[in-house]
């Protein structure tokens, strides 16, 4: 039977809707969309503060965009505007930066007029061409001493950025946000694009679009910025989003102003999700108005236990990767040894939670024996709770919240532990990075020389007049040896690595205890073992 048949490709439930296309007779003229990317500091969000009025720059962290925005910006006295969306100029945050390409009809690419093409610039120029999508430069800085913008346009003519005025079509426009020049020949330039374009969608239909940005606002609970592509949305619609649903409550402005609606190009912070934080739309989900609460609520099940298995799926190829690299490991020459480097996240939005746990994935430590990675072990939206402490804590975790603090019950969580668990607070990318960067750095060590030999775990600790501190543990594999190489373990990382002063079984001093037995074990020049640490002991060969 037909019927039964399996679809082909993609289904509309994992798409978001079933691809629809409107009656060319129902499409009307639409505002543009336009991405505002570049290399950081090269004046961005600036350079949008200046085109409406609005100091945004001042409110970012070192100056500098922390998470994806969108902006309605009125252009001259006839009524018509222009929708901006200002990404991050970190090379972290790329991922990001891509999902506005994706949504943009232009890109205006800002370059600092004294600094010429960087790293991210590059990134940028990337994003637009994987997008399709038409470029407009904005020669940005006008005003800076060094300026030199023919300098600037000779390198990206490299990347096929090719002025008019050089017989090429690409849009150039030179402008100071700070000084305020320029400001109307960018919108020309831009208004010039979108007419070539032709723009158009249907406003009257049940709205689709994307969701630019989600995060948790006190007294609202789940907001997202959303960009509404064809139809309206209004007050009162129920919708869907990725494993998302809600009820429209309220439609607000970047203001914070109330909207009635949003129609085709209007970017709306929306009101209403009925799904928590641990079910937040994703950065790029499609937005879908559906006919009723059953629907969306179907869906959003439906979509929520798809991403789980495809969740669960990863994790088990994930596992069994490690494990195939052990084995490979065990006697294999040239094989580093690998530890891992567990972390949770929590940030104000979940483009942030996807972008920080790329970025951290992707940090690896090594020298020639070993490497480190970080491992984001769980991350979701909003302040950190007791649940993620719990998690931290089973977990063995760094604990890092991005933009975001710890209610009291996660406060009071982390002094029962006692410690064991403690948050760390952080409001730019780079701050976070580089202190995860340093933690592997700390666990990242040579493994002592010789082979693994045994392994003891510390049961009890004794403080005996001239010896010291004694560790009292059980030697749980293979033997220790008093000649032995020896490094203590805490988790994955490595709290000392030496030779041990003395090795006793009961107040006898030995050269060997096998496995099964218990022992008393001192270290030379280092007391700073605790009860569950790991002694391993390694002999030359």
């Amino acid at each position: 039977d037909d019927d039964d048949a399996a679809p082909a490709g993609p289904s509309a439930l994992e798409l978001g809707a079933a691809i629809d296309e409107d009656d060319p007779a129902s499409l009307l003229p639409r505002a543009p969309v336009v991405t505002i990317m570049g290399h950081v500091d090269h004046g961005k969000t600036s350079l949008l503060d200046a085109l409406r009025s609005a100091n945004v720059a001042a409110g970012e962290a070192g100056g500098i965009t922390q998470g994806v925005g969108a902006y309605r910006v009125p252009v001259g006295e006839s009524g018509d505007a222009v929708t901006f969306i200002d990404t991050p100029g970190h090379a972290a945050f790329t991922e990001m930066r891509e999902r506005g390409a994706n949504v943009t009809d232009i890109v205006v690419l800002v370059v600092a007029a004294d600094d010429g093409v960087k790293e991210q610039t590059v990134d940028s120029i990337a994003c637009a061409k994987q997008a399709r999508v038409p470029v407009v430069v904005c020669v940005n800085k006008m005003d800076v001493q060094g300026a030199d913008p023919e300098r600037v346009e000779a390198e990206l003519m490299a990347y096929d950025l090719v002025p008019e005025s050089a017989g090429g079509d690409t849009l150039y426009a030179r402008a100071s946000a700070k000084a305020g020049t320029g400001l109307d020949e960018l919108l020309e330039k831009i208004a010039l694009q979108a007419e070539i374009l032709n723009l158009k969608a249907n406003p009257n239909r049940p709205a689709a679009g994307s969701v630019i940005e989600a995060n948790v606002k006190k007294g609202l609970g789940v907001t997202a910025t959303t960009l509404i592509e064809k139809g309206t949305l209004r007050v009162g619609d129920v919708f869907c989003a990725g494993a998302a649903w809600g009820k429209c409550r309220a439609l607000l402005d970047e203001r914070g102003d109330a909207l009635d609606e949003a129609g085709p190009s209007t970017p709306a912070q929306l009101v209403g999700w009925a799904t928590g934080a641990d079910r937040a739309p994703l950065a790029g989900d499609r937005l879908q108005v559906v006919p009723d609460e059953q629907t969306a609520r179907k869906l959003s099940e439906a979509r929520h236990e798809l991403a789980t298995q495809k969740r669960d799926a990863k994790l088990r190829a994930a596992t069994q990767g490690a494990f195939a690299a052990h084995l490979l490991g065990l006697g294999g020459e040239g094989i580093k040894e690998e530890r891992s480097f567990p972390v949770v996240v929590k940030a104000d939005s979940m483009g942030a939670v996807e972008a920080l746990t790329s970025s951290l994935e992707g940090l690896d430590v090594q020298d020639d024996v070993s490497r480190v990675k970080a491992n984001v072990v769980f991350g979701g939206v909003g302040d950190v709770t007791k649940s993620d402490v719990a998690v931290a804590s089973v977990a063995g975790a760094y604990l890092v919240a991005f933009n975001v603090g710890s209610n009291g019950a996660a406060m009071d969580e982390e002094r029962r532990l006692s410690g064991a668990v403690k948050t760390r607070y952080y409001a730019v990318v780079y701050d976070l990075l580089e202190d995860v960067e340093t933690r592997l750095q700390k666990i990242l060590s040579p493994t002592p020389d010789g082979e693994l030999v045994g392994t003891a775990i510390v049961k009890q600790l004794f403080d005996i007049g001239k010896l010291g501190r004694v560790a009292g543990c059980g030697v749980e594999t293979g033997y220790v040896k008093k000649s032995s190489n020896v490094r203590v373990m805490a988790g994955d990382s490595i709290k000392f690595s030496g030779k041990l002063r003395t090795l006793r079984n009961v107040k006898t001093d030995v050269d060997r205890v096998d496995a099964g037995s218990d022992c008393g074990l001192s270290f030379k020049e280092w007391e700073d073992i605790e009860v569950g640490d790991v002694v391993e002991c390694y002999e030359e060969v």
